[in-house]
């Protein structure tokens, strides 16, 4: 079970515990996460592989997103809401198949 952070992390990717930075292998697209640009940013993620994730962002408190790939150490799990994204979250997993 992932440990969700409720509220914006305090801590840097820098100063964060090894022990408690999940690999990016184990996110998947559609989770809810924390994201290290500038400060802490919520996001979504789009792909995972054994080195880094994809992950759709608001670069700022506007509406506006950004797409970039981050390691490890600069994603974290997000139980906050983010009403923006989480709907763009709940498409990529109810996407249809192409006819």
């Amino acid at each position: 079970m992932p440990n969700l952070t409720a509220s914006t992390p305090t801590v840097t990717p820098v100063h964060r515990d090894p022990a408690e930075v999940a690999p990016s292998e184990s996110y998947r697209p559609a989770d809810p996460v924390w994201v290290y640009k500038d400060g802490w940013r919520a996001g979504i993620i789009e792909a995972a592989s054994p080195r880094a994730v994809t992950v759709t962002y608001q670069p700022s408190n506007h509406r506006g997103t950004g797409v970039d790939t981050f390691t490890a150490p600069y994603v974290t799990f997000r139980a906050d809401s983010a009403p923006d994204l989480d709907q763009r979250g709940l498409r990529l997993v109810r996407r249809s198949p192409l006819t």
